[in-house]
């Protein structure tokens, strides 16, 4: 069965930090695209960041851009979104989500993924 597990989310305070994994079981995440979104109550879900598998080359949204990292682990399934100087409209369920292996190259476009973990929540405030 594949799946996807986000974890490390929580509630922050402004200008803080936060590493969130996303943790394959089932299939390797080194094989494929790999997107972070986020969705805000009463938003869209919006590609944050995401990491293809050919080249490694990364997409930020601006809106993060210069404040989190995406990153694949080395040898443990595990991709990473680290974000630092989080602000409160940060605020959303962060997910991670996988394309299929047909397609080496990451877009922010969430229908393009097949697989997706259950979210974790990221609140910041103080």
């Amino acid at each position: 069965q594949l799946q996807l597990v986000e974890s490390g989310g929580g509630l922050v305070q402004p200008g803080g930090s936060l590493r969130l994994s996303c943790a394959a079981s089932g299939f390797t995440l080194d094989y494929h695209a790999i997107g972070w979104f986020r969705q805000a109550p009463g938003k869209e879900r919006e590609g944050v960041s995401c990491i293809s598998r050919s080249n490694g080359s990364t997409y930020y949204a601006d809106s993060v851009k210069g404040r989190f990292t995406i990153s694949r682990g080395n040898a443990k399934n595990t991709v990473y979104l680290q974000m630092n100087s989080l602000k409160p409209e940060d605020t959303a369920v962060y997910y991670c989500a996988a394309r299929s292996r047909l397609f080496s190259l990451c877009v922010p476009l969430p229908e393009r993924y097949n697989y997706w973990g259950q979210g974790t929540q990221v609140t910041v405030s103080s």
